[in-house]
């Protein structure tokens, strides 16, 4: 007399069982969006060009385009309203008024900002500099380096939380 094993305990139905948690695992962290994303994102450095209230435009030139979405590096929903500032060095290598600019997130915190390529600025690789605020976070400083020979990036950006009293 042999051994059989019943249907809902065979080998494969066990397999398959043992499966399922971590598949929803797998299937909700995929579906969270970019876990990076929701770290803080590293300060750098200001540089010595900023200067305020630079204009509410989406573009200061065409050839590069830079999106990403805002988000709270505590608990990653999207920050509607972050105000972001950006100024890059213009096609001729120098800082100028008319490489600033303002943008404001939408309801998702997504933006959207279009320049030219920036140039390397003597020693230093091409780059976008960018500082975030928002009400209840801390501001944020930061910059983008494109890769080099791209016309487009992605650039997510987690706001630390101010710290609670």
């Amino acid at each position: 007399m042999g051994y059989s094993i019943p249907m809902n305990r065979s080998p494969a139905n066990i397999v398959r069982r043992a499966a399922l948690p971590l598949l929803a695992i797998v299937i909700s962290l995929a579906g969270s969006g970019n876990a990076a994303s929701c770290r803080p994102t590293p300060q750098d450095e200001m540089g010595p060009f900023y200067r305020p209230d630079a204009p509410l435009r989406s573009s200061v030139g065409s050839g590069y385009l830079l999106r990403g979405t805002v988000r709270s590096a505590a608990d990653c929903r999207p920050v509607n309203g972050a105000r972001i500032e950006l100024w890059l060095v213009g096609p001729q290598g120098q800082y100028d008024d008319a490489h600033r600019a303002t943008v404001i997130t939408d309801g998702k915190g997504r933006y959207r900002f279009t320049s030219n390529v920036p140039p390397p600025f003597y020693s230093r690789p091409p780059h976008i500099h960018i500082r975030v605020t928002a009400p209840g976070f801390d501001e944020l400083v930061t910059q983008h380096y494109p890769r080099p020979g791209t016309r487009k990036g992605s650039f997510d950006l987690g706001m630390p939380p101010l710290p609670t009293r």
